[in-house]
């Protein structure tokens, strides 16, 4: 009998089993914590990558319009051009010519 625990030695024994569960248990929350931390901020990361595709798409379709329209303004001021400036300048060279009669 004298290789028998004591009762009181069990359950020091039982406490300190007891204790190192405990540590174990919260270390592994914590990892378990870390781990779903980890995911909302990879998840988080995901949603912002996917917005700013998004704005990127849009800014690029905005500068296409823009460039579209300074296209447009050019080839409206080349119109207005050939349409008003041109004629006049050609009656300008007409009644020149008429009046020094050639």
């Amino acid at each position: 009998m004298a290789d028998e625990p004591t009762l009181g030695e069990v359950v020091r024994r039982l406490d300190d089993v007891r204790q190192d569960l405990k540590e174990d248990i919260h270390g592994v929350v914590s990892l378990l914590g870390g781990k779903v931390d980890a995911e909302i901020v990879r998840l988080g990361q995901d949603a912002q990558d996917e917005r700013h595709t998004a704005l990127s798409g849009r800014v690029a379709k905005l500068e296409e319009k823009d460039q579209q329209k300074d296209t447009q303004r050019q080839n409206d001021r080349r119109l207005i051009f050939f349409s008003l400036v041109v004629p006049v300048l050609l009656l300008a060279v007409q009644l020149y010519t008429a009046s020094r009669g050639a």
